[in-house]
Formats: structure tokens, C-alpha cells, sequence
């Protein structure tokens, strides 16, 4: 008798992924424009591939999360060292609303519109008509994707300068006292003898990737506001930075 022959399974193709890409005029003015130039391209492209621009399938490979990832991490490194040797007397406590004004969304979407990158990211049509290309948070990823491409493409020391070039504007416009709002309000709270401000999560809206989270602060019984970000973080200094203009008149 014969032995049975084991069945074949058929295996189907699977479809080729749709890989984002730039144009040399593209890659070449973009490269001018920051002042570094790639040896490794894709990585260019890739800081630049918003998750809107892929399947989701091939987000992790092809977009820019995971360089944004090692990009935050790379900017809090450098701007903590610039803090650390330029602001010899004060303390952490003193130090981290420093930190946090330079690193938050904001800082970053400005330095991605201090270089015109903006047009440059790679958007799902659909992320274009909905205004993508100007949301804070989109421009923010970006930038950090790309302090994460040339950290991987150039060393620390190429990151450094892009940040350095990228932020110059906003270390010399910076306020000679930088305080985070929700500490002036936790102050001005003690200070009155009132309860520390409580916070809490009003609604979260909008994709995995570019979230919008509003937030409520209360200082019973004086007042409570409501404010908006793009992480929990920025909502509450902005929600406290509100109430504590409508307790005193300043921010």
C-alpha cells in the first residue's frame, strides 16, 4: 500500500506593503534645511512617516513611533545637560519646569516649524483634511522621530546640534523664572489655606496616536477649569495655568 501523500497548503502571497518615500529634491532640502545629511535615508524617511501613512500591520516598521521613542529620551538627555551646566544653583525642583518647557509638544512642534519641516511629513490623506498637518502633536512626534533618526544615523553629538539649532530660538526667549503652572497653583492653594488642586480626566477623544485629553482642576471652593492637550501632562498645566489666571489675574 501506498503511503498517503501529505496535502499541500496552498500559501497565498501576502501583499507588499506600501513603503512611504521622499524625493531626492525632497531628502536634499530637507538635509539643508536641518543641517545634517543622512547616510542611512530610510531613517530620514521613517522620522517622517506619520502612523495615518501606513497599514497598521506595518506601523512598528515603517513609521516613525519607535524613532520618536528613542527621540524623547535623546531630548531630555541633552536639554537636563544644558540645564545642569548653565543653572549651577538651583535645584531639581527648580529644574524641572526648565526641563519641561523644552520638551513638551509644543517645543517640539515649534521647532519642527523653526526648520519648515511640515510639509515634509507623510500624512494619510485623511489625516491631512483633518488638519494633521498643523496639529501640535503631529509636528511634536516628528521632531522627536527625527532627534531619534540622526542619534541612530549620526551619534549623540548630531543630535545635540539639531536640537541646539532647532530649540535656539525658544532658550532665548525663555523667561528668566520658568514655573510650572500647577505648582504656582499648588502654592497659591497653600498659601490661601485652601485643598491642594484635584485633577481629573474629563473625556479623551481622537486616534491612539494623536490623542486629546481634556482635564478638569478644582480648588474648592474658589473655582474649578477646563482645559485641553495632547497628553494628560500638557492638559493639566494648561487647565491649572487657566484656573490660576482666573483666581489672581496672572499666569
Amino acid at each position: 500500500m501506498k503511503a498517503a501523500r501529505p496535502k499541500r497548503t496552498r500559501l497565498r502571497a501576502a501583499a507588499k506593503a506600501h513603503v512611504p518615500s521622499l524625493s531626492d529634491a525632497d531628502v536634499k532640502a530637507i538635509q539643508e534645511r536641518i543641517g545634517y545629511s543622512f547616510k542611512d535615508r530610510d531613517l530620514l524617511v521613517r522620522a517622517l512617516t506619520h502612523p495615518s501613512a501606513v497599514a497598521s500591520a506595518d506601523s512598528v516598521r515603517l513609521s516613525n513611533q519607535r524613532l520618536e521613542f528613542l527621540g524623547d529620551r535623546v531630548l531630555n538627555l541633552t536639554i537636563a545637560e544644558r540645564l545642569i551646566e548653565r543653572r549651577k544653583t538651583e535645584s531639581e525642583g527648580d529644574l524641572a519646569p526648565r526641563l519641561n518647557r523644552f520638551v513638551r509638544k509644543g517645543a517640539c512642534a515649534e521647532a519642527v516649524r523653526h526648520f519648515g519641516l511640515q510639509d515634509y511629513i507623510i500624512l494619510s490623506d485623511g489625516e491631512v483634511a483633518s488638519g494633521g498637518r498643523d496639529r501640535e502633536s503631529t509636528l511634536g512626534d516628528a521632531c522627536e522621530a527625527m532627534i531619534g533618526a540622526i542619534y541612530q544615523d549620526g551619534g549623540l553629538s548630531a543630535a545635540r546640534k539639531f536640537i541646539e539649532r532647532g530649540w535656539a530660538q525658544q532658550f532665548e526667549s525663555a523667561p528668566v523664572e520658568t514655573r510650572d503652572p500647577k505648582t504656582l497653583l499648588q502654592e497659591w492653594a497653600q498659601g490661601q489655606g485652601l485643598p491642594l488642586p484635584k485633577y481629573s480626566v474629563v473625556s479623551r477623544s481622537g486616534p491612539d496616536h494623536a490623542p486629546v485629553y481634556e482635564i478638569e482642576v478644582q480648588v474648592a471652593p474658589h473655582g474649578e477649569a477646563i482645559a485641553t492637550g495632547s497628553s494628560k501632562r500638557d492638559a493639566e498645566r494648561n487647565a491649572a495655568a487657566l484656573l490660576l489666571n482666573t483666581l489672581t489675574g496672572t499666569q
